[in-house]
């Protein structure tokens, strides 16, 4: 009878269906993505609620660096010099990082929360910038009614925007991942660290996709709706993240002084002066220049130097982003395992190595599928470093300063970032420009050499950046990190 479920049946299905269960279970952590990583108290559900803040991240940072990038210069006639102006904006937040993580670490809620406020306010902010962001760019571009504005309008209230996201979506990330570092205990937290990324990585490559799909038949009102569409997916993103994460905790005055709060200054000068503290931010500091300054390059060098076609060179951003996604989960699965991060972090500098050799010998040898090789690596080897570094963060913050080093790891690497695609680009241009005038001699005159330069300089780099973090590796970190 339908809808009537069949005794015999029913006996006859339990038994086969606890024992696929059962084999789901015991092969989970070995096979599912980060399943080791949930609790009996943080269940592996609550952990990817957790991670659309990432989503919400990585949406924002598409639609900065990647779409408003061409919508600007292409379809709206902004030009590059502004465009450049605008996209870099959001780098000047990122040393702010520091001093949101320091305050999550010690802000008392009259609520009970200390991650919470701070992960709303960033969310309010990326909403705030993603609201009139469109119409700030319709002003800069002269359409609509712009000639009704004086001219230093658009840019005002573009770099506003764009300065408004940017403080959002990094006050986002170093309070999130401070509450997500909070959540789980210490031998977790590499593969925490390896969900939320990927997590950023994939809300990056589906937001690209969706943008792309809704902005093929251009006009002023079809951008309007994306971006504020974007703006209200923020919103819902992180209220979903949120809810009922953090343990609410009110302060209690039972008569008994409060215990002061410490400055900032005399929170960062107790944590610069524990184990190793400058050094690591230094290692962070170049191993992400190394890894970014070709960000902007791998493209052009692409299609200047190995002939590849458009569609070709788009194919290679998600070549990088893939090779990152297996860093991630490498890296993920063997610090879960117990093994040291700046260990990690060394290996990975050393993965880039080769593997910028491998991009540069692709050049004269014109052979595309080394050169696809060598982006992989590039991926994989930053995706190492990144995870390595920021776990190392993770596990030597004391239990009272988590928010503050994850805002110190933040700030340096996305300030470095920042500097390492600006540096990349200038230096190929300036080193092509004294090569055309055959500066270099006849033999280094082809478009290889600007591009070759900043791969070099990228290897030198990584090899500063190895003997600076040699020191760290091994000793008692480990003992910190599995007991902090």
């Amino acid at each position: 009878m339908p809808g009537v479920a069949d005794p015999q049946c029913s006996r006859a299905m339990n038994p086969i269906s606890h024992k696929v269960m059962r084999a789901w279970a015991d092969l989970g952590p070995g096979f599912l993505p980060f399943a080791d990583a949930a609790t009996a108290d943080v269940p592996l559900s609550r952990l990817l609620r957790l991670s659309l803040f990432q989503v919400s991240v990585g949406m924002a940072m598409v639609l900065i660096v990647g779409t408003l990038n061409r919508v600007m210069i292409v379809e709206l006639g902004v030009a590059a010099s502004v465009v450049a102006v605008m996209i870099s904006l959001p780098v000047l937040y990122a040393p702010f990082r520091t001093l949101v993580g320091f305050r999550s670490d010690t802000h008392r809620s009259a609520l009970g929360w200390k991650r919470v406020p701070f992960i709303w306010m960033g969310t309010m902010l990326q909403f705030g910038g993603l609201a009139i962001m469109p119409f700030a760019l319709l002003v800069l571009s002269g359409g609509g009614n712009a000639a009704a504005w004086p001219s230093w309008i658009g840019p005002l209230c573009a770099g506003l925007a764009f300065l408004l996201v940017g403080a959002g979506l990094h006050t986002i990330q170093t309070a999130g991942l401070a509450l997500a570092t909070d959540l789980v205990p210490a031998e977790s937290r590499p593969t925490v660290v390896g969900l939320m990324y990927v997590m950023l990585l994939l809300g990056t490559v589906v937001s690209a996709v969706i943008f792309g799909v809704l902005l093929v038949d251009f006009s002023p009102g079809r951008l309007v709706q994306v971006i504020q569409g974007a703006a209200v997916t923020t919103i819902v993103l992180n209220i979903v993240a949120l809810w009922k994460q953090e343990t609410r905790r009110p302060p209690r005055n039972n008569g008994a002084a409060s215990v002061p709060r410490p400055s900032f200054r005399e929170a960062w000068g107790r944590f610069i002066a524990g184990d190793h503290a400058m050094r690591r931010l230094v290692a962070i500091v170049l191993g992400t220049i190394a890894f970014t300054m070709q960000d902007v390059l791998l493209e052009p060098y692409g299609g200047q130097v190995l002939g590849m076609t458009v569609a070709q060179t788009t194919l290679l951003t998600a070549t990088l982003a893939a090779g990152g996604l297996f860093g991630f989960a490498f890296a993920s699965r063997t610090l879960s395992r117990g093994a040291d991060p700046f260990r990690m972090a060394v290996a990975a500098a050393l993965v880039g190595i080769p593997a910028f050799g491998i991009v540069i010998l692709a050049g004269p040898l014109q052979s595309l599928p080394l050169f696809v090789g060598g982006v992989f690596l590039l991926g994989f080897g930053g995706g190492v470093f990144g995870h390595g570094t920021l776990t190392a963060s993770m596990s030597l913050a004391p239990r009272d300063q988590v928010g503050l080093a994850l805002g110190a790891w933040g700030a340096a690497q996305a300030t470095a970032a920042g500097v390492g695609v600006a540096l990349g680009g200038i230096i190929r241009d300036l080193v092509a420009a004294v090569a055309g005038r055959e500066m270099l001699g006849p033999a280094l005159t082809g478009p290889a050499t600007g591009y070759t330069a900043v791969y070099c300089i990228e290897i030198a780099l990584l090899l500063a950046t190895v003997v600076v973090m040699l020191p760290l590796v091994g000793g008692k970190r480990n003992v910190s990190f599995a007991g902090s």
